[in-house]
């Protein structure tokens, strides 16, 4: 059940938290706000270290983003490990805001009910986040009809025990840094698999799934979208093409489909990979589809390998950003001044974490600190430019 404290999570929040031995509550340890970004140069985590970084481009920011180092699990006697989230929201920013209070606290539980972390306790917390959202949207409708159109892409990663699991629902990605030591690269893997109707295996997926339906998929200005409206096949929110109930009066006439249905449309359930870490994973980077518009995969998984660790993910913004511009034939400075709103037109908002993997620690299944939690995305004040 939704509790009525979780109501808040539509209203706007500010500052990134951040709790833990090793944390306070100011100064980096917070992660630090300079007008659009939002970032975390550095930290550890259980299995080595990290750096999160965030830029805004929407009104209001869209992306959340949660990392969590410590209990995996409820239970005191529970297994270790880092949790790291990127949360894209679409529509408005209340379905990731929700999803980056309720998500881990799910995962937590259902760990604790299974004596362990697997695929069935994350697929199991993705399914009971976007119940609760649901129930929540219900509440929320007669007053607030918006919120039916309103979701987020989620993309998680768990490091327990020497396994990864990773699931995705929605676009964003991650991508494996791994030492090829025959040639002695680092090697991009995409470890995540992206439900976006662009992609053909993912319209012969909701063919296959709507076989009565032949505008289950649309071509649409050039772009392929479910139903004409939305180009992602997966996520948690986006009330109004997983109920019925929510796709009429008082929402909006462009979100409403000419003919009922009755089943949903779109799916929160999540693709998952699970495999074990060898000495020769190196680092993930974890980051909404923003990120991957302008950088491929081996590019991103270069600028890690070169560049020193400490603020690392802020390189990879930067990047993406001076990419952005050159599409446009600007300036990366010119494009800084850009404010927010109007720079939606030059990039999206975009989320970075990247964990960086010691093979030491991630084989100590036993291993007990740091103990870090810290919630980015939700952080930027918008009131300048960077």
């Amino acid at each position: 059940m939704v509790s009525a404290t979780l109501m808040r999570f539509v209203s706007p929040c500010w500052k990134p938290s951040v709790e833990g031995e090793n944390s306070s509550n100011g100064g980096d340890a917070a992660g630090r706000a300079e007008g659009l970004l939002w970032y975390k140069d550095s930290g550890q985590h259980v299995n080595g270290e990290f750096s999160m970084a965030v830029i805004q481009a929407n009104n209001l920011l869209e992306d959340c983003s949660h990392l969590e180092s410590g209990p995996m699990s409820s239970a005191e006697s529970g297994p270790h490990g880092t949790f790291v989230g990127v949360y894209d929201g679409h529509g408005g920013p209340e379905a990731a805001r929700f999803v980056n209070e309720r998500l881990f606290e799910n995962i937590k539980k259902f760990t604790s009910e299974n004596n362990g972390m697997s695929a069935n306790v994350i697929n199991k917390a993705f399914l009971a986040t976007e119940e609760e959202f649901l129930s929540l949207v219900k509440k929320q409708w007669l007053n607030k009809p918006q919120i039916a159109s309103v979701g987020a892409c989620c993309l998680v990663g768990v490091v327990c025990s020497g396994v990864l699991y990773i699931a995705n629902a929605g676009d964003s990605r991650v991508v494996l840094g791994r030492l090829e030591r025959a040639i002695k690269e680092i090697k991009a893997v995409q470890l995540s698999y992206e439900h976006n109707a662009s992609i053909e295996s993912v319209r012969e997926e909701l063919h296959s799934l709507h076989p009565d339906d032949p505008r289950i998929v649309v071509l649409k200005h050039k772009v392929w979208r479910v139903k004409g409206l939305i180009q992602i096949s997966r996520s948690i929110g986006d009330a109004y093409l997983k109920r019925a109930e929510f796709n009429r009066e008082p929402l909006l006439a462009k979100f409403r489909l000419p003919e009922p249905f009755d089943k949903p449309i779109l799916k929160a359930e999540p693709t998952i990979l699970v495999q074990k870490l060898c000495p020769e994973d190196q680092f993930l980077i974890f980051a909404s589809d923003g990120l991957w518009e302008h950088l491929s995969n081996q590019e991103a998984v270069d600028i890690v390998h070169s560049c020193p660790r400490n603020g690392v993910a802020r390189k990879l913004l930067k990047a993406a950003l001076c990419e952005a511009a050159k599409k446009r034939e600007m300036r990366y400075s010119d494009l800084k001044r850009i404010d927010r709103g109007v720079r939606r037109h030059f990039h999206d908002d975009i989320t970075v974490i990247v964990l960086f993997l010691d093979s030491n620690l991630v084989s100590r299944s036993s291993f007990r600190g740091p103990l870090i939690s810290i919630k980015g995305g939700c952080g930027v004040s918008g009131n300048g430019n960077t």
